[in-house]
């Protein structure tokens, strides 16, 4: 009988890690709250209990017998891996390590304990009284970011400048986070263009595939990331500096593998600082598009680890061509009818996700889980790239009825 894998998560995005354990000959077990997702479509046995309730998906593993556990691209399900990997002594990273990435406050207490250049923040209940925190946050250099401790893909993000805003960026975050938890923190004025974003892949502890790439998002979507960019834009010395915070990072959380999602900017005289250090595969089909770039089938190597088992090539640097993703979006709310790509940017797409249907509904971009595709176009040069990405939304238009 084949060794069996537990799934937490279905959603379209999830789907083709669930399609790469059955074809290395797993047997796939799927655990999602929703009763439509498509990955039970795929899955060899589905259960539609939530991925975030661990006594739930302890109880399921421990029937299934499953030798290993996968969060893919969901930092909800990360800790649930991994209390329910270290429950039953299956391959995972330190619990409390993924706890650490999954909550904002928590990782910022690390980076701060720990030396790594940081942001002045302060964790705040959405109980607590707002004026009391205004006044805590006086010190703090303006604008000020409030985000949800425990949500991901820039959902709850906010950039407020006085009380007034922040009382409604609360409100707007506080619908967002499930424990509660908000941060306030110091905007940090990048230096570099864009954020760094892409992921990278650890084994033994040491960063071994570095799928670093700028980062490009909609001004008219506050926030929200849009697409990605590689080769990245930094120079020798600034990759060096980002590389080597990275690698200390990873030691300090005593990671020992897996793919990690980062998110880095470069501040005042080159300082990088991680803003994020994800626990999970980025979203928006990141492990595909750095697959395509790489050769190395990264989803794959996250399904194989997950089984303790070792992936057969995993070293990576930088593309030798240029790759970019659109994430397929709207600004306005309507029926879904169709995507239109211009004639001077079709030679270049190779591949093209679509989640929405005709005849969808769509609402305005504020999260990536209102996104409607993604489309994956490759390019001669970096600065082809660059050329055609920095006018995406003039080349790319969504058609609502």
């Amino acid at each position: 009988m084949p060794k069996s894998i537990l799934m937490l998560g279905g959603s379209p995005q999830q789907v083709v890690a669930i399609e790469t354990a059955k074809r290395l000959g797993y047997r796939t077990v799927l655990c999602d709250y929703l009763p439509d997702n498509p990955g039970q479509e795929v899955a060899d046995v589905f259960y539609q209990k939530s991925t975030t309730d661990r006594d739930a998906i302890l109880k399921i593993a421990r029937k299934e017998q499953v030798e290993g556990i996968l969060a893919y691209a969901s930092d909800p399900a990360s800790p649930i891996a991994a209390y329910v990997a270290e429950q039953l002594g299956l391959p995972t990273n330190p619990l409390w390590a993924v706890e650490t990435m999954s909550q904002k406050h928590l990782f910022r207490e690390h980076l701060k304990a720990h030396g790594f250049p940081h942001p002045r923040s302060l964790a705040f209940s959405t109980e607590d009284d707002l004026e009391r925190v205004w006044d805590l946050l006086q010190g703090f250099d303006r604008p000020i970011m409030v985000k949800p401790t425990d949500s991901s893909g820039s959902k709850g993000v906010s950039i407020v400048r006085g009380f007034e805003e922040f009382t409604q960026a609360v409100e707007a975050t506080a619908n967002i986070s499930r424990n509660g938890t908000l941060i306030a923190e110091e905007y940090i004025e990048r230096t570099y263009p864009h954020v760094i974003g892409g992921d990278i892949f650890v084994m033994d502890g040491e960063i071994r595939f570095w799928g670093l790439m700028d980062c490009m998002r909609d001004a008219a979507a506050d926030l929200v990331p849009t697409g990605k960019m590689a080769p990245v834009g930094l120079s020798e010395k600034q990759a060096r500096l980002v590389k080597e915070l990275l690698q200390n990072l990873v030691t300090s959380l005593d990671i020992r593998f897996g793919e990690l999602n980062v998110e880095v900017i470069l501040g005042k005289d080159d300082i990088p600082y991680i803003i994020e250090l994800g626990s999970r595969a980025g979203g928006n089909m990141i492990p595909v598009q750095l697959s395509d770039m790489s050769g190395i089938d990264l989803v794959a190597a996250n399904v194989l680890c997950a089984m303790g088992e070792q992936p057969e090539r995993i070293d990576f640097e930088q593309p030798q061509e240029a790759y970019a993703t659109h994430v397929l979006h709207s600004l306005q709310s309507g029926t879904y009818k169709a995507v239109q790509i211009d004639d001077e940017l079709m030679p270049h797409v190779y591949r093209q996700v679509l989640y929405a249907r005709e005849g969808d509904r769509v609402e305005p971009f504020n999260g990536a889980n209102r996104a409607i595709g993604i489309v994956f176009a490759k390019f001669d040069s970096a600065q082809q790239m660059r050329d055609n990405m920095g006018k995406i939304n003039d080349s790319i238009h969504i058609l609502l009825g």
